[in-house]
């Protein structure tokens, strides 16, 4: 069933002499949405997330649907576990994979520029390792062939090897192409999400409910309040605490950053920061929160149940993993080797690290972030709008 002012739109673009173009889908797209018609049917997982809300107020599932409803999915792995069609019924219905397939899709069709979007088929643990020890070895020989990279007396001040205005010119136009990629690849994406939702435009409310899904993962719970399921038919809060670890670990040691510019430029208090200073309050709690989530990551990833997943993202989950451990990791043995003579090696390590992290985030699985977020609030928008299929309010 269609509304009467799309029906109007598109009996007006006929009369015209226009036509619309229908998205052919891609093999996982479709299957995608051949799950979904099934779900669509059985509705016992409606209350899991928001998913299956979304999906009830549709009745067929174009190519957009498809992407919103796969960057919606939290891969928890309730509805998996719950479902009477999954696997080794002849359904074969495995929402969680086969949401998991599409989504790491979307990350490389929406990529800017385009033609690096295949970047995140190559992302892998190998790579972010191998690139993140190639910047570290390259700033390793540079300092050697200076004589400072070990015993060199720098009190405890990096900045003595590495001048603050270098360190700017070399991370400052990364992070501004970082965010310039990274919006215009969600841009796009919310673009093609936006004619669903163009009967109620962004409003408080929508985007206070959005805000609060992200910042509590409150789709990691499972839909009971009690978790994912990891390994096995048993649920538990790990993933979720681990991933709040992460999440806030990561903000703090932002934060922190964000903090000691304020303080070099508008204060002029200049590094290095000791503590009890701020920004060396939140690089530390940042620093320890990161390492432990990242940890704790590693180790669900590594034991996660081969069907909730897909198999081919693996090396790109584990490699962005494994460069935030390194960098919470090189940041802190930075700080507690300041007054020995390794600080030059520990500063090329961390450099490295971070350099390696910042080079791939825009094609990374940091991207995994910024497109859920874009997809709550749309969920957080859309149902706010009256059920366009006459079943009833979510």
């Amino acid at each position: 069933m269609r509304s009467l002012d799309a029906l109007a739109r598109e009996a007006a673009t006929l009369a015209a002499g226009g036509r619309t173009v229908i998205p052919i889908l891609s093999e996982r797209e479709a299957e995608v949405g051949r799950q979904m018609q099934i779900c669509n049917a059985c509705r016992y997982c409606e209350g899991f997330c928001a998913v299956f809300p979304a999906m009830t107020r549709r009745l067929e599932f174009g190519r957009a649907d498809i992407h919103y409803l796969a960057n919606l999915c939290h891969n928890c792995g309730a509805c998996l576990h719950a479902c009477q069609y999954a696997p080794p019924h002849e359904f074969a219905v495995n929402v969680p994979r086969a949401m998991a397939e599409v989504r790491g899709q979307t990350y490389a069709d929406y990529a800017w520029p385009p033609a690096l979007g295949q970047l995140y088929q190559r992302n892998g643990l190998t790579l972010s390792l191998a690139l993140a020890a190639g910047l570290a070895l390259f700033l390793m020989l540079a300092v050697a062939f200076k004589g400072t990279l070990w015993g060199v007396p720098l009190q405890g001040n990096f900045y003595n090897l590495f001048p603050h205005n270098l360190l700017v010119s070399l991370f400052g136009p990364v992070f501004v192409f970082v965010v310039f990629a990274l919006g215009m690849g969600v841009a796009r994406f919310w673009r093609e999400l936006k004619p669903a939702t163009s009967g109620a435009p962004l409003n408080v409310p929508a985007a206070a409910e959005a805000a609060d899904a992200v910042l509590r993962l409150k789709y990691l719970d499972g839909g009971h309040g009690q978790g994912c399921h990891d390994e096995d038919d048993a649920y538990t809060l790990r993933r979720r605490r681990f991933h709040h670890l992460t999440f806030y670990g990561f903000v703090l040691c932002f934060a922190a950053t964000c903090v000691a510019t304020l303080y070099h430029y508008v204060l002029g208090w200049h590094a290095p920061y000791q503590l009890p200073s701020l920004p060396k309050l939140l690089g530390v709690a940042g620093g320890v929160s990161l390492l432990v989530g990242t940890a704790g990551l590693w180790r669900l990833n590594r034991r996660r149940h081969p069907l909730q997943a897909d198999a081919a993202q693996k090396p790109m989950d584990l490699g962005f993993i494994a460069l935030l451990f390194l960098t919470s990791a090189s940041g802190l043995g930075l700080w507690l080797g300041r007054d020995t003579p390794a600080l030059a090696l520990l500063l090329c390590l961390h450099l490295g690290a971070v350099m390696a992290l910042f080079a791939t985030l825009p094609y990374g699985k940091f991207a995994h972030g910024i497109f859920r977020t874009a997809a709550l609030l749309r969920h957080a928008v859309e149902k706010r709008l009256p059920n366009p299929i006459g079943l009833g309010a979510d």
